[in-house]
């Protein structure tokens, strides 16, 4: 009879299926997680170590927020020295502040100087001042330095998101100079594509592609094959307008400079793919109200942040109401209005969405502004009209048949004209208001825009109704 045990069996299986971690539909195997909590459980080190440590960061942090709580504690001291601390970049912050606060500073001091700069801000950027104090004095003198200049730039500038790392060399070397330099000195990035070029006080002059080093002769100099640096980036700007920047000029990486245009690193694709996902993530959160919420917040974070804007939805809800309640009697007369009028809003709230939605995203992306606001408006205003034409006669239909009263299907169908133009002029009028009123559109505009189609909505359809009751 074999010895060989149920959780056994699982990790043989696993190790002949592959390295491949992920089912079909993307998520992390269900064979795979049962034998990593089986190994936790088991205090298996060495089996961790032979398939948890390999992973690559982004699998780590996968794992890592598929597990328990419990299990991400003892996984991390079971690796020790040997978790990758990057997979915390891949992470929700709530799990990264978890990990980290358990993790002892000695151990995460040893892993920060292992990290590239821009990852090591990541993560330290989150701690409390006196643990990030205490893990950068542990760090050699020069990346001490590095890192201290990077957190000392405003959260979500290029400042932070930059890597310090770079290859920079004076413009009197020749190629050959350049090359045998690459060669000899071993605290070099680990990938690069571009060498900068710089006078004795760091100040960037220019850039060579490193595919142009190669095609050229040895004894040429660099001032004569350097071109102007594409677009480099201050160190204070905003990251989501660095992440414009390389999306306009197609940009692989570029240089980040300070206020007196000294070259103090260099801003990455990579990176920059994390920004505009990061981003984008945001600006659909805020457009419901959520804000910064993540799926590993506690129920208290996330109903504090959900709350505020419950409570401005409540009070343009009772805005609504008390339009309603205005035609109390007109109700009364003609129940088939409390039926339709639902519809009048709801519909005119998803045309403002439509509108609202297109809006925000190219103001985030400065598509849109000052210049073209107007042209923009009006073709929304024309977007408005036909909509309401087209969805006002098909509803005025249905509803005259259904009623059998052609008077509530004209009603209803002028109402729904009125209410999808309003509702066009309000998804872009609102969001471009807030904006040049300095609040961001993203976390205010749905509120405003919902009131504005559903008191309107109403105000139209009972309105309209009252006048054809009076005559």
């Amino acid at each position: 009879m074999s010895d060989i045990g149920e959780d056994d069996r699982l990790r043989t299986n696993t190790d002949e299926a592959g390295d491949d971690i992920y089912s079909e539909d993307g998520s992390i195997r269900a064979d795979f997680l049962a034998m990593v909590g089986a190994a936790i459980a088991d205090r298996d080190v060495l089996f961790l170590r032979s398939h948890v440590a390999r992973l690559h960061e982004s699998e780590l942090g996968d794992l890592l927020e598929a597990i328990l709580p419990e299990q991400r504690q003892a996984l991390v001291r079971l690796l020790g020295k040997d978790f990758d601390l990057t997979a915390l970049t891949e992470v929700d912050e709530a799990i990264r502040l978890e990990i980290v606060d358990q993790m002892p500073n000695d151990q995460i001091a040893a892993a920060i100087g292992d990290l590239d700069s821009d990852d090591a801000v990541y993560i330290l950027e989150d701690l409390d001042h006196e643990d990030r104090e205490e893990i950068l004095a542990q760090l050699p003198f020069t990346e001490r330095v590095r890192l201290r200049r990077a957190l000392d730039y405003p959260e979500q500038s290029a400042g932070r998101r930059m890597q310090t790392e770079f290859v920079a060399v004076p413009p009197f070397w020749t190629v050959g100079q350049t090359i045998d330099y690459m060669r000899d000195e071993e605290d070099l990035p680990e990938s690069f594509t571009q060498i900068f070029v710089i006078d004795p006080t760091f100040k960037l002059l220019g850039v060579i592609d490193l595919d142009r080093i190669l095609r050229t002769k040895r004894q040429i100099k660099i001032e004569t094959i350097m071109r102007e640096t594409n677009h480099p980036i201050p160190a204070d700007m905003d990251q989501e307008e660095a992440a414009q920047i390389f999306e306009q000029y197609d940009l692989l990486s570029a240089a980040v400079v300070d206020e007196n245009g000294r070259l103090v690193g260099v801003l990455t694709i990579d990176d920059v793919v994390d920004v505009i996902q990061e981003e984008a993530e945001e600006d659909i959160m805020r457009l419901s109200g959520v804000g910064d919420e993540e799926l590993s917040d506690s129920v208290t974070d996330t109903s504090r942040s959900r709350v505020p804007w419950l409570l401005v939805n409540l009070f343009t809800a009772f805005i609504s109401a008390s339009v309603i309640s205005l035609f109390e009697a007109t109700i009364e007369q003609v129940v088939a209005l409390a039926i339709l009028m639902p519809i009048v809003a709801g519909m005119g709230g998803n045309a403002g969405s439509q509108t609202m939605t297109v809006t925000v995203r190219a103001l985030a992306t400065r598509n849109l502004d000052i210049h073209n606001a107007w042209r923009v408006a009006r073709r929304e205003a024309g977007v408005g009209l036909i909509n309401g034409i087209v969805i006002g006669c098909l509803v005025g239909i249905v509803a005259g048949l259904w009623f059998h009263n052609v008077h509530i299907g004209g009603l209803i169908a002028t109402a729904m004209l009125i209410n999808m133009f309003a509702a066009a002029m309000a998804g872009i009028m609102i969001p471009l208001v807030l904006d040049r009123a300095g609040a961001d559109p993203a976390v205010s505009s749905a509120v405003f825009v919902t009131a504005v189609t559903d008191t309107t909505g109403f105000f139209s359809f009972l309105g309209l109704a009252t006048l054809w009751l009076l005559n």
